[in-house]
């Protein structure tokens, strides 16, 4: 039975519209899953009962189920969640004292094989459907120990840009004022540099937060981390980060992973303080990496993050240095899927 979150409220409308119900019924729906978190049409009292038994035998509202859950002593949880098809996902609430950051995976497996990151250790399977995002969005809000989501972010498992048809439709659901209302500006989209997702999304005309994973400013270095970087190296996204900022006037967030001996000398530094000049419209979020044995990952000292990051600061560069989160409970993304795969 086909999930109602794959309609939008123009699709829903419509179906109603072939049932002999008024159309401003599609509306109320949504509301009730989006905001109050309904698991079953028969909770959604002001419909009709006729209304209500029409959509239970066309309907469903999903079918995602906990397999496991993980949750941190800094407060965060992960949560492994079963799809109908037995595939298993991601899905993580992150809170912090201003925010609560839902991070939500696009894909089952990945196929860019980052050198530091689990989620396509399995390879791919295949992609999310709409119903499938916005349902780790719903969980996420109505299940974790927070039960509020102020922010969302698409890092977990898979490419956003990869799925890139439905991670949209997602993102204007959550968006929408009948869905979860959820700020355009409170969503970020991560990308390992996928060009033409880059451009296609520099014409949405969403005030959304674009992310991009670089990990290193010299192709050979990114190229090992970053597989993708041999299709699309680092000229040509820069080129296509510049026509981003040019046309939607947002400003891009360089992701980059600190892993030891590979990118965290101050040499590194320099070189990504002069490709950051390169697009001035730009920050920096350092990484320090989570440690994956399975690929003998190790973080820098802490010593050698501080001197990586007061390099960039002191050229001028808009830096953060991401608090680690989760790493009592293997928060690294794809890593708790993993685990359960090899049982």
């Amino acid at each position: 039975m086909k999930d109602i979150k794959e309609l939008s409220l123009v699709e829903l409308k419509d179906k109603l519209r072939q049932w002999q119900h008024p159309d401003f019924h599609a509306a109320q729906i949504l509301r009730w899953i989006y905001q109050r978190g309904v698991q079953e049409f028969s909770q959604m009292t002001d419909l009709s009962a006729g209304l209500r038994r029409k959509l239970d035998e066309n309907f469903s509202l999903g079918n995602l189920r906990l397999k496991s859950i993980l949750a941190s002593r800094d407060g965060t949880e992960k949560f492994l969640l079963q799809l109908g098809d037995g595939h298993l996902i991601e899905s993580v609430m992150i809170p912090t004292q201003a925010r609560f950051t839902g991070c939500v995976s696009t894909q089952v497996g990945c196929k860019f094989a980052c050198l530091f990151c689990a989620s396509g250790m399995g390879g791919f399977k295949r992609d999310l459907t709409v119903a499938e995002i916005l349902g780790q969005v719903l969980y996420l809000k109505y299940n974790s120990q927070a039960k509020n989501l102020t922010h969302l972010v698409f890092m977990g498992i898979g490419e956003p840009l990869d799925n890139y048809d439905n991670v949209l439709r997602a993102v204007r659901t959550l968006n929408s004022k009948d869905g979860l209302g959820l700020g355009a500006r409170r969503i970020t989209i991560s990308t390992c540099g996928i060009i033409p997702g880059i451009r296609r999304l520099s014409e949405e005309k969403l005030q959304i937060e674009l992310s991009v994973s670089l990990h290193s400013a010299d192709d050979r270095t990114r190229s090992l981390l970053a597989p993708v970087n041999k299709k699309y190296p680092l000229k040509d996204l820069i080129a296509a980060c510049q026509e981003y900022i040019k046309k939607t006037k947002r400003q891009i967030t360089f992701e980059y992973v600190l892993i030891k001996d590979i990118n965290s000398s101050l040499s590194n530094a320099q070189k990504l303080t002069g490709l950051c000049r390169i697009l001035k419209t730009c920050k920096v979020n350092l990484i320090p990496a989570n440690i994956v044995g399975e690929k003998q990952i190790q973080p820098p000292n802490k010593l050698e993050i501080l001197l990586f990051r007061d390099r960039l600061l002191k050229s001028g560069i808009n830096v953060t240095l991401r608090k680690a989160r989760g790493g009592d409970i293997q928060a690294s993304c794809g890593q708790l899927r993993l685990r359960y795969e090899k049982k």
